[in-house]
């Protein structure tokens, strides 16, 4: 996708998201357990200004958030975090660097990229949360948030902190995984230690198979779908490995 789009869709997905926490501060989060919308609310503008300030520092601020911030009001703080967020993309370019914890592209790119999923994704939740159904992802988006999760997030995660996945992988047999959705198709593989990510089904057979429409698998994969309705996603394969790489996708992306 181009830098373009994903800003277009940051904006777009931006607006449903104060809608929806504007409507319904005080409502439950059901995809998030424990957290109301306003707390939602104040974690996605407490990411937006961290990422500002990665760019602008060249490093990501810790200890975070500041003290300061538990004063603002949430919407407030969703309001000020996104203008400083999208400043700061409109005064730098795509492959300025950033200070950035994937350390393969630190660059304003990445986190163009990551903000429009993260908000994407933080969107649904509060919808989820007010009530209202839930807007569609476009396809080429939930396309390639799905290759976000799975290469950036889960492979990488496994790769540079192994020791958060021992007691998933440790004992792993060895398996594959195919996902596939309209016009894409990953294939993963495990073993102790390992995770890996490549494009397109493969040739041999797998332990489990995911398929679905891009939207559908791509919240099916951050656990956003809804408890009473279908989720659209055919899951085929050994119980044992699926919630295997369900425990991997939950803790690269904590």
């Amino acid at each position: 996708m181009e830098y373009s789009r994903f800003l277009e869709c940051l904006a777009a997905d931006f607006a449903r998201l104060r809608d929806a926490a504007a409507a319904a501060p005080a409502a439950g989060v059901p995809s998030c357990p424990g957290w109301t919308v306003a707390d939602l609310t104040r974690h996605v503008g407490e990411v937006y200004l961290h990422k500002t300030l990665a760019m602008r520092d060249g490093a990501e601020p810790e200890p975070w958030p500041p003290d300061e911030l538990a004063d603002t009001v949430p919407l407030s703080l969703l309001d000020d975090g996104y203008a400083s967020l999208t400043a700061e993309f409109a005064a730098r370019k795509p492959g300025d660097p950033a200070g950035s914890w994937y350390a393969p592209d630190p660059t304003v790119g990445f986190w163009i990229r990551r903000m429009a999923h993260e908000t994407a994704i933080h969107r649904i939740d509060a919808e989820l949360g007010a009530g209202r159904p839930v807007a569609p992802v476009p396809d080429d988006l939930a396309v390639d948030g799905i290759d976000e999760l799975l290469r950036v997030f889960v492979a990488y995660s496994v790769s540079a902190w192994g020791e958060y996945f021992t007691d998933i992988l440790a004992g792993s047999p060895g398996r594959t995984y195919v996902v596939q959705t309209d016009g894409a198709a990953w294939r993963a593989r495990t073993a102790p230690g390992l995770f890996e990510v490549e494009d397109g089904p493969g040739d041999d057979a797998a332990d489990v198979h995911i398929t679905g429409a891009p939207m559908s698998v791509l919240r099916w994969l951050w656990r956003r779908t809804d408890a009473d309705r279908p989720s659209g996603v055919t899951v085929e394969g050994d119980p044992e490995a699926v919630d295997a790489l369900r425990r991997c996708i939950e803790v690269a992306t904590q």
